[in-house]
């Protein structure tokens, strides 16, 4: 009970690394952070609702990098409870980090457990995730204390076949 305890906590703190940006430019590829709390959650073994675009008129700064919103409402959200909102692990997939390292996290490809917003890297990975979603974010947030120092991943998202038909929109929209 208290090693689940101590993992929630740290993957709660997880925000001291260099956040994951893409080719966008923008953190969660452009995506609304404050969006996904908003969207009915998928149940496991489903493929979750696609993210809502920001929009490239509405953006804030944290952790090193812009972010942008779908709406001047959620951006002040955002800056209110920034933890609250930007995904665990920097953006990084969170299978990955509980695999020991840091790849991409697919914005597409995403659960909210505890709160807590947490991205993977593929279909195929979020099958693995779900499997023991409670067990990998134990292990991701004893891992990150090693990982969460690293260059973020340099790496697209996108460029992974497996994440053809993930995504029909590309953020940020341009207003």
């Amino acid at each position: 009970m208290l090693s689940s305890a101590f993992a929630v906590m740290a993957a709660g703190s997880a925000f001291a690394g260099e956040q994951y940006v893409d080719e966008s430019k923008y953190a969660l590829s452009g995506y609304d952070p404050v969006a996904y709390f908003s969207l009915e959650q998928a149940p496991v073994g489903q493929k979750q609702p696609e993210a809502i675009p920001g929009k490239a008129s509405i953006t804030a700064d944290y952790n090193g990098s812009k972010w942008a919103f779908s709406s001047e409402e959620n951006r002040d959200k955002f800056l209110a409870d920034p933890a609250k909102y930007a995904p665990q692990f920097d953006g990084h997939c969170a299978y990955g980090i509980a695999q020991g390292g840091k790849v991409p996290g697919n914005p597409n490809l995403w659960r909210i457990v505890d709160g807590k917003l947490f991205l993977n890297i593929t279909p195929n990975v979020v099958g693995f995730w779900e499997e023991d979603i409670k067990g990998h974010i134990s292990s991701a947030g004893t891992k990150w204390t090693t990982l969460e120092g690293q260059e973020a991943s340099s790496k697209s998202w996108k460029s992974i076949s497996a994440n053809d038909g993930t995504y029909s929109t590309t953020a940020p929209k341009g207003s």
